[in-house]
């Protein structure tokens, strides 16, 4: 999982949804051809349950010629969630894993205490076009769960649960959902899962989950009357059950969970609820004092200045 350049989202105009605690607008940086969108985190906004971080990447066409290449780079205090629609990334981190990320698999590498990674188009797959379109997001690791050992692991995309009723399909990704429970490891409280809506269907959101929102990733929505396009993070008031629907048919992802309970900062790649321990990371990488990355360790990316 890499941290891409953006700018930070927008808060949405007013609405009427009573639902809704808040609407963000991503707003879209072009980086070389590959469009990446940021919903999380905002000014009003820091976390939805676990999640500090969510951006949108693609959909893009990589051309003959262009590859996607995010040189190595530390984390620190989160788990990064890679869930890819289209394309393929080969993913190598300081721990020695290689692994070529599938188009429905999750990756989740937890930072931990610290972890160096790369993402890059595999070389096999470089001179032809290719299709590129996921999600990254970092799950901000609890109290007492910040400094655990770094540890990668890969669901492929037939051990996850799915389901289909009533024109409601798609794949629990972490958590529970509709009756079943993803086999991924959460460090807490999780909910995440992909679901497609056909024409004039609906799905129940319940309320048992503390935060919930929906990232809507094609098609427009509609909850209590109101209706919301693609690339919208909503994010829904606690305790009442969500009623999402769409006219034409969507798809969209939900997540949330349970409140962490405590704040978190983040600058660059690293989520801390010290201040002090971001500091120490950002030295840390500036003396070369993190792991290298076996197999691509010729490059890194330098600590921003400022």
């Amino acid at each position: 999982m890499s941290f891409f350049p953006g700018t930070d989202p927008e808060v949405g105009h007013r609405f009427a949804c009573d639902a809704l605690e808040l609407m963000v607008i991503p707003n879209a940086k072009d980086i070389g051809g590959f469009e990446v969108r940021r919903a999380l985190p905002t000014a009003k906004r820091r976390l939805v349950g676990p999640f500090i971080f969510f951006d949108r990447m693609g959909p893009a066409l990589l051309r003959v010629g262009q590859a996607l290449d995010v040189r190595p780079h530390p984390h620190i205090g989160l788990a990064t969630v890679t869930y890819l629609f289209d394309g393929r990334i080969r993913h190598r981190d300081s721990l020695g894993t290689e692994m070529v990320i599938e188009p429905g698999d999750v990756n989740l590498m937890t930072a931990g205490r610290g972890i160096v990674h790369s993402e890059r188009t595999p070389e096999e797959m470089r001179g032809a076009p290719m299709s590129v379109s996921g999600l990254q997001t970092w799950l901000a690791l609890p109290d007492g769960g910040e400094e655990v050992a770094p540890l990668f692991e890969n669901t492929a995309r037939l051990e996850l649960p799915e389901f289909d009723d009533a024109g409601v399909s798609g794949r629990v990704v972490i958590g529970a959902f509709d009756g079943l429970k993803s086999p991924v490891r959460a460090a807490s409280d999780t909910l995440y899962a992909d679901v497609t809506l056909k024409p004039g269907a609906s799905v129940r959101i319940p309320s048992d989950a503390e935060e919930r929102a929906i990232y809507t990733l094609d098609g427009t929505v509609t909850i209590a009357g109101d209706s919301f396009p693609d690339n919208r993070l909503l994010v829904f008031k606690p305790g009442d059950e969500i009623v999402v629907s769409s006219e034409r048919g969507a798809h969209f992802m939900l997540f949330g969970g349970a409140s962490l309970g405590s704040k978190r900062y983040i600058w660059w790649n690293f989520v801390s609820s010290s201040k002090e321990r971001i500091e120490q990371a950002k030295e840390e990488w500036k003396t070369g004092r993190f792991d290298i990355v076996p197999g691509d360790d010729k490059e890194f990316i330098p600590l921003p200045q400022g």
